[in-house]
């Protein structure tokens, strides 16, 4: 076999390739796996945004490239389908469960152990919120952390580089088919392979647009989340956590559909860097040498738009006029944000800020929905936790949650380009680690069965 010819050439090292690659070397000894990243090694990404500065990485940011994508971040695995994507849709309800579980092992192979696992299920709490229209939504979680995730993912990264070859700091620049497979033209030369697994994610966007363009594939309709976040004393939801580290709840209106997202107890809220666009974006207490007193998170209503571009341009416009060209963030008292007041001044607010921000009219310089949705929520809240939302509550705006535009795959993840598979976040399935990582075992099972393994040219 030639040097750079392999039999199956992974694009994106994230969490979804990361248990690709894993899987698939583990089923089948012999298969030829290299893995092209246009970031770098996980002990060399490094980034000023970590460190509350600005991005110093160039092209190519490493907070959010580089093996482990953003499995580096906080390493929250919610293990459910009640949300995070719909790979259940796709494979049942139970295959899922499986996998899901095969990552929590897989995980725990490496250390991730070392964090207890914990329930959000609480039947008497979905009883009591269904009726102030809210549904609670359980899951299974084993919250790493960054510091014990990126040690995860590195000693991954030790196994795997034994059996399989990476390409780091490498930009697939064209595919084309050729009689082996297809030909990869990259900055760090030209490479042939089989077959060609996509785990490129949000990062990879425009790149995986584009290069499925070149086939004649386009995407269909895109999702974007976006909503305030919020934060609030830090017992305000005692009553609904005593039993539970955090929950998750939805509202379902006429005209809207919102839900929690990433709740911190004791967590602080910082600044959040996508896309040129700078957001609050909630850290958990495990994060912080010095833990907030407040709990926070974000209330995201999902909008459909029929392409990618219409979806960035939606969130530019509205969440790069409350930045102004820099990192503004805006913030607004809950008493103010009810009767459309502007707030002038946190100083003597009880509910203390753990982010810098602007004061301002948060609800004014955000579409109408993102406002009313959080106003129903949160009288739905009063009622279930029996009593009124501070006044002092602090609501930032505006978070947001991308997510790649839609491209049709069958059972196995191939797209319409025979030989071309996409898993996690860039499939379009999935939206969460857990997800990301089982539909990339997923992937590795099928790959590595007879048929398969066959048709790759292995006897």
């Amino acid at each position: 076999m030639r040097a750079n010819h392999h039999d199956i050439t992974v694009i994106g090292a994230g969490v979804s390739s990361i248990f690709f690659a894993y899987t698939l070397m583990n089923k089948n000894q012999d298969v030829n796996i290299h893995i092209i990243d246009i970031g770098k090694e996980l002990e060399k990404r490094t980034c000023g945004l970590e460190d509350g500065g600005k991005c110093t990485c160039g092209a190519s940011c490493s907070k959010y490239t580089g093996f482990s994508g953003l499995g580096k971040s906080e390493g929250k695995f919610n293990y459910t389908t009640d949300f995070g994507g719909r790979l259940h849709k796709k494979i049942g309800e139970d295959h899922t469960l499986r996998l899901m579980q095969e990552v929590d092992t897989i995980l725990c192979r490496f250390g991730g152990n070392a964090r207890s696992k914990y329930s959000t299920k609480n039947e008497a709490l979905s009883s009591k919120a269904s009726l102030h229209g809210l549904d609670v939504l359980s899951t299974e979680v084993r919250h790493l952390g960054t510091h014990l995730s990126k040690g995860i993912f590195q000693s991954m990264y030790e196994v795997m580089r034994e059996r399989i070859t990476f390409s780091f700091e490498t930009k697939v620049e064209a595919v084309t088919k050729n009689k082996e497979g297809f030909h990869l033209h990259t900055n760090k030369g030209d490479f042939t392979t089989g077959r060609i697994v996509i785990g490129t994610g949000m990062s990879g966007s425009d790149w995986l647009t584009g290069m499925m363009g070149s086939f004649g594939v386009h995407p269909g309709n895109t999702r974007l989340d976006m909503g305030f976040r919020v934060e609030m004393k830090g017992d305000q939801l005692q009553a609904i956590l005593q039993e539970t580290f955090e929950t998750k709840l939805r509202i379902h209106r006429r005209n809207f559909e919102a839900t929690t997202y990433c709740m911190n107890p004791r967590g602080r809220i910082i600044r959040k860097y996508q896309h040129g666009l700078v957001m609050p974006d909630g850290q958990n207490a495990l994060e912080e040498d010095s833990p907030s007193a407040n709990l926070n998170f974000t209330l995201f209503v999902p909008r459909y738009y029929p392409s990618y571009e219409e979806a960035m341009n939606d969130a530019k416009k509205v969440i790069g006029g409350i930045n102004g060209g820099r990192d503004r963030i805006v913030v607004q008292k809950w008493e103010d944000f009810k009767r459309g007041a502007p707030t002038e001044t946190l100083s003597h607010n009880q509910v203390k800020p753990s982010l810098q921000a602007d004061c301002g009219d948060a609800r004014r310089e955000v579409p109408s929905v993102y406002g009313a949705a959080l106003i129903e929520f949160l009288h739905a809240l009063e009622g279930l936790v029996g009593e009124e939302i501070d006044s002092d509550t602090l609501i930032y705006g505006l978070d947001a949650k991308f997510y790649e535009p839609s491209l049709y795959t069958d059972e196995s993840f191939e797209s319409e380009v025979p030989g071309i598979y996409l898993i996690g976040d860039c499939s379009g399935v999935t939206h969460s680690l857990s997800q990301a990582a089982a539909s990339g075992i997923y992937l590795g099972e099928t790959l590595a069965s007879a048929t398969l393994y066959h048709n790759l040219g292995k006897e």
